[in-house]
């Protein structure tokens, strides 16, 4: 095969996992206009659509699922088997693609990473954030963060964080024109904001628990967001109440901007866990970076 039509082949993968030519060009440093043009010649050579266009999406078909179930496993044998040679320079190289929420990237794994990584200069950290439940292997992550709950079974998973609760808050002045809930269904009656889950498509419901029982109130509100820190501000500003990671509403707490409501009924998880294929505690990058992340009590 010439090297012409490999990569055209990567390329589709990337569209393929992306489901958006603008993403899948950004990821590979190329034009949107030079990535479609190559899928359009590799349909062509194939004679077969690989992919569904609309305005708004892009998914591959029956023949493009088939592909790219073919390609991937062996693509990600390839990097891994190329990162595995790369350890015999003297120092670790190559890169690394995690999916994680905003929440993980900016109270865990970023404070953790950004001294660290000075020291690797040939390591390339890719950071997608997502809340989703994704497969990792299909789309093309070399490991994915999430709550210890949420890890898939088949995968290695390493502690990286504390335990941590969500917490209901609101602001004074929202609160000053309302009785305080002093029970989670007093919630049905608030205003509050939503927080929508991607991966299932629907709101989440807010979970509670006290003495052994536990609650899920789905609440309604103005506004729905689906990431926590625009929650906050519209909290503080008084657009209702949210129910947000409490390690990062602690400051708007002491400071009074907002108050935590139904405190005992918000109980302690699991924390963050960094989940990957086995294949990937040989690569020396990838082991610099899971031991820096590796939550130390």
């Amino acid at each position: 095969m010439a090297r012409e039509q490999f990569n055209d082949l990567l390329w589709f993968l990337a569209v393929a996992e992306e489901r958006s030519f603008t993403r899948a060009a950004a990821r590979l440093g190329i034009s949107q206009s030079t990535l479609s043009h190559t899928i359009k010649r590799l349909e062509t050579r194939m004679g077969v659509l690989l992919l569904n266009r609309t305005t708004r999406n892009v998914a591959p078909t029956e023949a493009g699922e088939r592909l790219h179930a073919s390609l991937s496993p062996r693509i990600a044998e390839i990097e891994s088997e190329m990162a595995a040679i790369m350890s015999y320079r003297d120092r670790p190289a190559g890169r690394v693609r995690i999916t994680l929420s905003d929440h993980a990237l900016h109270t865990l794994v970023w404070p953790k990473l950004r001294d660290v990584l000075i020291s690797y200069p040939d390591i390339r950290v890719e950071f997608s954030i997502d809340s989703a439940f994704r497969n990792i292997v299909d789309s093309g992550f070399d490991a994915g963060i999430r709550l210890g709950e949420s890890v898939e079974q088949d995968m290695v998973a390493v502690r990286i964080g504390p335990d941590w609760r969500l917490v209901a808050v609101a602001s004074p002045s929202y609160l000053a024109k309302r009785t305080t809930p002093l029970h989670p269904k007093d919630l049905i009656n608030h205003t509050c904001i939503n927080i929508r889950q991607i991966s299932a498509g629907g709101l989440y419901a807010w979970e509670f628990e006290k003495n052994g029982e536990e609650l899920r109130v789905r609440v309604d509100g103005q506004l729905t967001f689906n990431g926590s820190y625009d929650m906050i501000d519209a909290a503080v500003r008084g657009y209702g109440v949210a129910y947000v990671p409490e390690d990062v509403v602690a400051q708007q707490v002491a400071s009074g901007e907002l108050v935590v409501l139904l405190d005992e009924w918000s109980q302690p998880f699991a924390g963050y866990y960094i989940y990957y294929p086995s294949r990937r505690q040989s690569l020396p990058a990838f082991r610099v970076i899971v031991e820096a992340l590796r939550h130390r009590s």
